[in-house]
């Protein structure tokens, strides 16, 4: 990693906290500016990595910049957009940006065995907590229940794909980052708890810090 994106993922860890904290004390208008503020600043640091030639780097900024999509529709307020417009849009954003992540990971090379091991993790998964967010979203609005499947789904091959690369902190990036997702999805469709929206918002920023961290190796 260079100087430079060295820096910058410093202040993109500097800016996630500040989110984490105004998350914490319910400060709204400091988390409209500082979740998105993470995510361009962790372009920022795809941009500086010292990588080698091809599509690589792209395929993992396009990721980032439909996860900050996805942020700004999740956390409009009721008056800007419908909330269950928002939601709808803020999914297909993830999802996206879950798919661009795998064809990253598929680019940065996956072995049989390790994805083995993924698929296996990726089952769990859906067969522990994916078909219980399923049932509560088919519950809540029939209508969900296939963007939410699909995009669970599409969270479990992430996992695996990224099992299959064999790079540790990009494997507990996207587990951190399946587990925001499934934070959120429980909260939404089965029940909240306390102190959950703090857990959505440090699983999901470490979670993507991870996956930029794996990229990293390929430099």
């Amino acid at each position: 990693m260079t100087a430079v994106a060295g820096a910058l993922l410093a202040l993109t860890l500097l800016i996630a906290l500040a989110d984490w904290v105004a998350v914490a004390v319910d400060r709204r208008p400091l988390e409209y500016v500082l979740k998105p503020a993470t995510m361009v600043a962790l372009g920022a640091v795809v941009l500086a990595l010292d990588l080698p030639g091809g599509q690589l780097r792209w395929w993992y900024l396009a990721a980032i910049i439909l996860s900050l999509a996805g942020d700004v529709f999740l956390m409009l307020p009721e008056s800007a957009m419908d909330p269950e417009l928002s939601f709808v849009a803020g999914l297909g954003s993830f999802l996206v940006a879950h798919v661009l992540y795998v064809v990253g990971m598929v680019l940065l090379g996956v072995s049989g065995g390790w994805l083995v091991i993924g698929t296996v993790a990726a089952v769990l998964v859906i067969v522990t907590v994916g078909r219980r967010v399923i049932a509560g979203a088919r519950a809540t609005d029939r209508r969900l229940f296939a963007p939410v499947m699909a995009y669970v789904v599409v969270i479990a091959v992430m996992i695996a794909t990224s099992f299959g690369t064999g790079i540790i902190v990009g494997i507990v990036g996207a587990l951190l980052f399946g587990f925001s997702d499934s934070v959120i999805g429980w909260t939404r469709f089965l029940r909240d708890f306390p102190h959950s929206r703090v857990v959505v918002m440090v699983t999901y920023h470490l979670g993507q810090v991870g996956l930029v961290l794996a990229l990293a190796t390929a430099g």
